[in-house]
C-alpha cells in the first residue's frame, strides 16, 4: 500500500499541536493510503516537545516520526529535515496549527490519485469554502507575490503562499532547497515549475486563520524576503 507523509514544522505550538495530531489520528482518507506523520520540533521553548512525545506514546496506531532541532532554524529548515525523513510515496505539508483542515487532504489527493497531477496546491482564493475574515494587507501581499511569481513562470496559480502543497515524493526529494525560513514557498514553487512536463493543479480549500494574539508568526519582513526569493529563484537562478 502506498503511503502519505504529513510534514509538520512546529515551533511553540503547545496550544494547537495535540488538537492537530488528534485530527490526523482520526482522519479517514478516501484512497488506499497509509498515514505517516513527520514532526520537526524547531527548538520550541514551550511545552510542544513534551506534548508530542506523550501523544506518540499514547497513540501507537498513528506512526509519528519526531525530530528535534538543536536550535531554532526556521520553517524552511524544519521542512528540509522533514522531507529528508519522510518515507511516503506522497508528501503533504501541514502547519502545526489548525488554520488548514486536514480533512481536506482528500480534495488535494484526487488529482494525483486519478493520474492527472504531480503536484497539487490548496488555494484559499478559489472555490466556495469557509474562510475566516482577517487581514486585508496579508491578502493583498499574497496575491501580489503569487502574480509576481506567475509573471516569471507563466503559470496561473491563485495562491503560491498556501501551506497546503501535495507532491509526489520523488519530485520533492529531487529538489535542492536552500531557504530556511518563509522563503520556502516561493523557492519550492519556482523550482517545481522548471521540471519538464510537470503537472500542477489547484483545488479550493478552507482557511481558518489565526490572529497574532492567537499565535500567527509571519510578518512584513517575511513578505519582503519572499519578494527577494521570487527574483532570486526565477531570474538569478
Amino acid at each position: 500500500m502506498k503511503k502519505l507523509s504529513i510534514l509538520i514544522a512546529a515551533y511553540n505550538e503547545e496550544e494547537s499541536i495535540i488538537s492537530l495530531l488528534e485530527v490526523l489520528a482520526d482522519l479517514e482518507l478516501h484512497y488506499p493510503l497509509e498515514k505517516e506523520v513527520v514532526v520537526v520540533n524547531d527548538a520550541s521553548t514551550d511545552n510542544t516537545k513534551n506534548l508530542i512525545e506523550n501523544f506518540t506514546r499514547s497513540n501507537p496506531d498513528l506512526p509519528v516520526t519526531l525530530h528535534h532541532q538543536e536550535s531554532n532554524q526556521g520553517k524552511g529548515a524544519a521542512l528540509h529535515k522533514a522531507i529528508e525523513l519522510a518515507t511516503g510515496d506522497l508528501i503533504v505539508i501541514q502547519d502545526a496549527d489548525l488554520e488548514y483542515d486536514p480533512n481536506e487532504y482528500n480534495h488535494l489527493l484526487k488529482p494525483i490519485m486519478t493520474g492527472r497531477a504531480d503536484v497539487v496546491y490548496g488555494s484559499r482564493f478559489m472555490g466556495g469554502n469557509a474562510h475566516r475574515v482577517l487581514f486585508f494587507w496579508h491578502t493583498i501581499g499574497n496575491k501580489f507575490l503569487t502574480n509576481l511569481n506567475n509573471a516569471f513562470t507563466n503559470l496561473n496559480l491563485t495562491d503560491m503562499e498556501t501551506c497546503y502543497k501535495l507532491f509526489k515524493s520523488d519530485i520533492l526529494k529531487s529538489l535542492v532547497l536552500k531557504e530556511k525560513r518563509f522563503g520556502f514557498e516561493p523557492e519550492v514553487t519556482a523550482k517545481i515549475c522548471r521540471i519538464p512536463k510537470i503537472r500542477i493543479y489547484e483545488v479550493g480549500i478552507s482557511y481558518y486563520g489565526r490572529t497574532y494574539e492567537e499565535g500567527k508568526k509571519i510578518n512584513w519582513k517575511d513578505g519582503m524576503k519572499a519578494i527577494y526569493c521570487v527574483f532570486r529563484y526565477n531570474i538569478f537562478r
